[in-house]
C-alpha cells in the first residue's frame, strides 16, 4: 500500500540530521561535490514538512553525478530516480525504506534549479508569514491528496512558482 502524505510539526533536530548527512555524504564524494546545502522544507525553521530531509549537491555535470551513485549506495542511497526531463538535475536518491529518511538532490552547481532552490529556502526564512500559509495549505493538500504524491506535489507547484518569482524580483531590485 502507498505511504500517505504526512506533514509533521517542525522539528528542531532536522537541521541536525542534515548536517550529520552532510558530512557522511562529504566523506564519500566530496571530491566531486562543488557546494552541498539543506533545501526544502525541513531547512526552514518553524515550517512543518514531510519528515524526509531535502539536501541538494551540486556536481560539475551528469558524468560526476554518475560517479557519485556507486559510492553513494554504500552509504544508504539506493533508491535512484534519473531526472531526464531538466538537464540540470541528474538525480534523486532516496535513503531508507520507501525512500523516507532522506533525498539527496544531485544537481549543476549554481545552474539556475540550483539557485531557484535556494531562493525558494531563503525567501521562506525570511517571511516566516509565507512559511506558515505554505504550512496550511501543504496540511490540506495532504489531507486531499493521500497517498497521491505526484498529485500532492503538481498542486503545490503554483504557490511555489510564485515564491520563486518574488524572490527572484527581489534580488534583481536589490541589484540595482
Amino acid at each position: 500500500m502507498p505511504d500517505l502524505v504526512i506533514i509533521v510539526d517542525y522539528d528542531p533536530g532536522w537541521p541536525v540530521l542534515y548536517e550529520k548527512e552532510r558530512k557522511q555524504i562529504l566523506e564519500i564524494i566530496g571530491d566531486r561535490i562543488l557546494g552541498i546545502e539543506h533545501i526544502g522544507s525541513t531547512a526552514v525553521p518553524g515550517l512543518g514538512a514531510k519528515p524526509i530531509i531535502d539536501i541538494m549537491a551540486g556536481v560539475r555535470d551528469r558524468v560526476n553525478a554518475d560517479e557519485c551513485l556507486l559510492p553513494l549506495r554504500k552509504i544508504g542511497y539506493t533508491d535512484v530516480t534519473v531526472e531526464p526531463e531538466n538537464p540540470e538535475w541528474f538525480y534523486c536518491l532516496g535513503k531508507a525504506p520507501h525512500s523516507t529518511g532522506y533525498h539527496l538532490h544531485l544537481m549543476k552547481y549554481q545552474s539556475d534549479h540550483w539557485k531557484r532552490h535556494l531562493a525558494f529556502r531563503d525567501y521562506l526564512r525570511s517571511h516566516p508569514e509565507v512559511a506558515k500559509k505554505y504550512f496550511r495549505l501543504k496540511k490540506r493538500l495532504s489531507r486531499k491528496y493521500g497517498t497521491d504524491r505526484v498529485g500532492y506535489t503538481n498542486a503545490k507547484t503554483a504557490f511555489i512558482k510564485n515564491i520563486e518569482l518574488t524572490a527572484q524580483q527581489q534580488t534583481t531590485s536589490k541589484k540595482q
